[in-house]
Formats: C-alpha cells, structure tokens, sequence
C-alpha cells in the first residue's frame, strides 16, 4: 500500500506546483480575518474556492489535451489579437505588483523568525535565491522543490490547527453545512476567490508539457495530479480558519494579520506552535514566489510567440523566458522601498477583477466546441462550475470596480 502511495506522488507533480504557487499571503490573511471574525462556520468557503479553481485548471489542461495547443494559442487562433495584446499589457503590470507583494511577504515572514535582516533585504534575498533556482535549475528540480514546500505548508500548518484543539463537530458542521454569518459576505467571496490563484493557472499547461503529457489519454492522470492538490489546497485554507477561530487575531492590515495570528498562536498554544506556523506561512509564500518566477516567463514567452506569428511554445531555454525572468525578479525591488503609485494600484485592481470571469467565459465558448474538444468538451458538470465560477468573479469584479472607481 505504501509502495502505491509513493508511485503515485512519483507520477503527480505540475498540479501540486500551481495550487502551492496559488496559495499565497493574500489567501492567508483572507481565511485568517474570516476565521476570527465568524469562526469555523465558514470553513465551507475554503472548500469551494477550491472546487472552482480546480473546475478552472482542469478546463485549461482538458483544452491543451484535445487541441495540442496551450489556452493562449486558443486565444490567438479563435478570438480578436486584441486579447492578446491585452493580456501582455496586464501580465506586465500583474508581474511589477505581484512580484513586489511576494519580496515583502517572504521578507516579513524571514524577518519575524530570524529579525537580524530588515523585510527589504529578506525579500530582495528570497527574489534572488528563486531567480538563481529557476534560472539554473531544471523543471524537475522545480517540481521536487514545490512538492517539499506544498509539504512543509500543509504538516505545519495542520500541525498547528491540531495544537490550537478546535471543537471538531462545529469544524464538521462549517464544512458541510454552508453558513453564511450577519456582514459575512465580503470576507466568503475573499476567501473563495482567493485560493489557488488566478493568472498562475495558465502555468499549468506549461507544466504539463514538461511532463510529457500530451493527448487525451492522459486526461485521468490530469484530474488525479488536480484533484490532490486542490484538495491539500483547500484543507490548507480551513486549516488557517480553524487556526484563527481557536485563538483569535486582532485585525491587522496586510501581512501583519498572518504575524498577529502567529503571535496568538504562540499566546494559545505555546512557542512551539507559533514556530510552526511561521514556517507555514513562510512555505506558502516562498512557494508562491518560486511558482511566479519558474511559471510567469512561460506566459509572456508563449504570447510574444503568438504575436509574432511564430511557430513552437519557447521553453525555459529561450531568450524571451530568461528575460523576462529577470524582469520578475529585480525591477520589482524597487517596490520594497517606495510606495505604489496610486493610479499602478488602481489599474491592476480593475484589469485583475476582469481576468477571472473572462478565463471561465473563454472556457465555457471554446471548450464546448465539438470540432475542438471531441471526447474531452464540457459536460454537464464542467459547464456548471465554470458557469457558477464566471458569475462569482464577475460579481466580484463588479464589486471590485465599484470600490475602486
């Protein structure tokens, strides 16, 4: 039995690698705020987030199987260039503010374990140290890489949600009766949103390629490698709430409330425990950056190629990948140390809440095309997730622009 076990983590790999690189500060102090606030009655949401994520990434892999073609040559060959276009313009401004958010979350969660290095320098050495790792590394020393840190993520911090000792029948209860507590709303719809990621999905099918998976037979290895991380995913998230409505956090903005809950942890549970999900929270963050940086190159590469008209998807090897690998990694610095612009914020908040909905409309009009798919187009139960994921974020997006225009 333990030999299958271990065969099949062998055989899993590029899911674990996106759900991890979805999994970041955002999300943490998202489960974390909601957990406090309305405690383990919306751990449900943790759940669906990860359904519908999971529904999304299994679309993108299924278009990739039928067609041999990545979701952007799907773009290219069957909607306006205009999308195309568009989507470079905000992949460049998703890497600057991305990637400035991912150097000063692993540098605050550094700085609060070993404080002898301010944030700035923290975060600009993890940039470094994940430039260095995906520049000379390969893709398989990438893949063992996430899985020890989607490891060290899920035994820590489930470790510490053990230790805090929730009450175990309302923590069943929050999973499968959905609760939806007075002035609860906001803080479910950040929850669900927020796991597993949002551009980063498109990663995956430069993953799969470097695992040689290729054609619709490999569709059940697709959705099992899915399937397990998305579920180690959304056990992360209710593992945080459970954390947060055990011992309380005070609210706190950012990347704080993760360090205020660690202290909780700590007044709760002892030092050990504090230790513990420190490292956790550390883990998802740094997987998240190593994600971005091993995953993003991929997109713009993939899309410079299409807009040039040219043929072959650019490998980790070509010049457009490692430029804009660079790109990732120092520009962003600057962030550490001045303010973002205003207008820089707002753009972002706006082009980001679009690209959600739109991801899961292209999915329900390109991926029911018979022509296309054959054996691997929508059923019933896709076209259902990925409908009720495009009217979630399309709400979310509305809400998004009503707050910030």
């Amino acid at each position: 039995m333990r030999g299958r076990i271990v065969a099949a983590l062998g055989v899993l790999g590029p899911g674990f690698a996106v759900a991890a690189t979805g999994v970041g500060a955002g999300d943490i102090v998202a489960a974390a705020v909601s957990g406090a606030e309305f405690g383990v009655a919306v751990a449900w949401a943790a759940l669906v987030g990860a359904v519908l994520k999971l529904a999304l990434n299994e679309g993108i892999a299924r278009w990739q199987l039928a067609t041999g073609t990545t979701l952007l040559e799907g773009w290219a060959r069957h909607l306006h260039r205009s999308v195309l276009v568009g989507f470079m313009g905000y992949l460049m401004l998703w890497t600057v503010i991305v990637a400035g958010a991912l150097m000063a979350a692993c540098g605050l969660a550094a700085h609060a374990a070993l404080p002898g290095l301010s944030v700035a320098q923290w975060g600009a050495l993890h940039a470094l140290a994940a430039l260095a790792l995906v520049y000379f590394g390969r893709y398989a020393l990438f893949e063992r890489l996430m899985k020890f840190f989607i490891a060290v993520m899920f035994v820590t911090v489930l470790g510490a949600a053990l230790r805090a000792a929730p009450p175990w029948a309302e923590v069943a209860r929050g999973l499968v009766v959905p609760a939806v507590p007075a002035g609860a709303g906001p803080f479910l719809l950040g929850i669900v949103g927020g796991v597993g990621g949002s551009v980063t999905l498109l990663s995956y099918s430069y993953w799969i390629r470097e695992r040689g998976w290729a054609g619709p037979a490999r569709i059940r290895t697709v959705r099992l490698d899915l399937g397990a991380a998305y579920a180690l995913t959304g056990l992360f998230g209710v593992a945080v709430i459970v954390i947060a409505a055990g011992v309380g956090a005070e609210r706190m903005a950012g990347n704080e409330m993760a360090l205020s809950l660690a202290r909780r942890v700590g007044a709760v549970a002892g030092p050990a425990t504090e230790a513990i999900f420190l490292a956790g929270f550390w883990g998802a963050v740094f997987t998240s950056m190593l994600g971005v940086w091993q995953g993003v190159p991929y997109l713009f590469a993939d899309a410079l190629r299409l807009l040039r008209g040219e043929s072959g998807v650019p490998g980790p090897e070509s010049g457009a990948y490692r430029a804009y690998l660079l790109f990732i990694a120092l520009p962003p610095m600057l962030l550490l140390l001045v303010d973002r612009p205003v207008w820089i914020v707002l753009v972002y908040s706006v082009a980001g809440a679009l690209f959600m909905p739109f991801l899961a409309a292209t999915l329900l009009y390109l991926n029911n095309r018979h022509a296309l798919m054959q054996s691997l187009r929508n059923r019933r139960a896709a076209n259902v997730a990925l409908a009720a994921a495009m009217v979630l974020f399309a709400f979310l997006a509305g809400s998004e622009l009503v707050e910030r225009l």
